[in-house]
Order: C-alpha cells, then structure tokens, then sequence
C-alpha cells in the first residue's frame, strides 16, 4: 500500500497497530547516517533528536480496516533519505482538519525556527511511541492529535470527538493520520490561536506556528507564499467535495 510517489488516500475507519523492530543497517550506513544527522544539526540547532514513530508497513485486513506496523527511531533515523543506497522508513504522522462553521479549513505556516520553516499545512506533528510496555492505539494516537491542536492552536478537544478521516501516503512515503475536528466559529478559532501565540512568546519561545488562514477550497492556496505540504491541497479538495 505505500506507493513511490504522488499523495494517496485510503478510506480507513479502523487501524490495527503492531510494533515491529527496526531493520538493521551496515556500518557504513550508520555511519554515513551519523554524519548526515550531525551536519544537519550544525545547519540548525533546533533539530533535536528525539524518539519518534516510523511506518514499516499498512495491510488491508478487513473493511476500511488496516493494519500498520510501527517501529520506534529518533529523527537521526530519516537522515537514512541523504545516504546513497540506503532506506529509511516512512515517517509517521498526525494531522488535523480544523473546518469553521461557514466550511472553511484552517491551514497553517511554520515558523523559521522549525525544520521545515514557512511551510503552509495542517496543524499535527510525528507520531511519538509509548512508554517501553505500553502500547500504542487508536485512542492514544486521537490523543496525540489533539495535543498538536491546543499546543498549536489554542483549541481544546476531547480526542474521542475526533475522527480518523483519512490516511495519506504521500512524499517519501510518508503517512499521515488526518483527523476531522468539530467545526468552529472563525472567531474561536482565530482567538485560540493568538491566545496560544502569545502565552508561547511569554515563556521566550517562539511558536511552531507564526500564522494562519481559512481556505475553502485548493485553488485559495495560490495566495499563500513559501512551499506547501504535499497532502495540504488533496485534503482541502476532499474535504470541499464531500462537505
């Protein structure tokens, strides 16, 4: 199910995840794979390398139903993409779509001090793996979801009020976990976000997101200066055709 290229939908209601361990590397990748990660942070300091989830695989196991296999690394694992003749595994993540009550979707930009700064996507972030013993379930991943929407955002929602949408597969392979949130007032929506903005900024921190905007459909993306996530424009169609 994961295709080289181009972002793909599948219609998903249920995940089943196994973890599964890492495929071992030669010596020469890991240590081409070391050097890459340590160049990167010398670039930026802010690269930080933390554990993080990793897909190894989907499988269709029943109806809209998957099975996803997970793998626990660090960020230093997807330095494996600049190595010639190596294989890193599909990074993992969550996302959320945030509709406001008049069917606009809320995009978001990144900020210069992140990795991929002034990129425009939804609010979500990789998936993290659970304590060694525990495990790792749909709950847990809705409650990761809605974590990224109030550190983000500023908008608080009960993970069970969020939905699995849809899972992409789009750059490197990637997958991505996209969750439908309750629609808000643009209001809400609007103050949430400068609450949030402005409480990190107290603290000396600079926000992972420095802006954001409503869009009701891909063709409203053009207005919007610096690269885009390559899901962003699928999911905004989706979203608009099947409102």
């Amino acid at each position: 199910m994961l295709p080289p290229a181009g972002v793909d939908f599948f219609d998903v209601e249920r995940l089943v995840l196994a973890e599964a361990k890492e495929p071992p590397l030669s010596r020469s990748d890991e240590a081409a794979r070391d050097r890459v990660w340590d160049e990167a942070v010398q670039a930026n300091a802010a690269l930080f390398d933390g554990p993080v989830v990793a897909c190894r695989g989907l499988e269709w196991v029943g109806p809209r139903t998957v099975r996803l296999s997970w793998v626990r690394v660090t960020y230093r694992h997807y330095a494996l993409r600049r190595v010639p003749g190596a294989t890193a595994l599909p990074s993992l993540f969550v996302n959320v779509v945030q509709p406001t009550d008049d069917g606009r979707v809320l995009a978001a930009r990144m900020s210069p001090s992140t990795a991929a700064p002034g990129r425009w996507q939804l609010p979500g972030g990789s998936v993290e793996p659970p304590q060694v013993g525990k495990v790792l379930d749909e709950p847990g991943l809705a409650g990761q979801a809605a974590r990224e929407l109030v550190e983000e955002l500023g908008i608080g929602v009960a993970p069970e009020m969020l939905r699995l949408w849809a899972v992409t597969c789009g750059e490197n392979g990637s997958v991505g976990l996209t969750y439908l949130a309750p629609a808000l007032p643009e209001a809400s929506v609007r103050t949430a976000f400068a609450v949030a903005a402005a409480a990190e900024r107290a603290q000396g921190r600079e926000p992972e997101l420095d802006d954001i905007t409503l869009v009701r459909s891909p063709d409203e993306l053009g207005d919007l200066t610096g690269p885009h996530a390559d899901y962003l424009a699928p999911i905004i169609r989706r979203y608009s055709v099947g409102r």
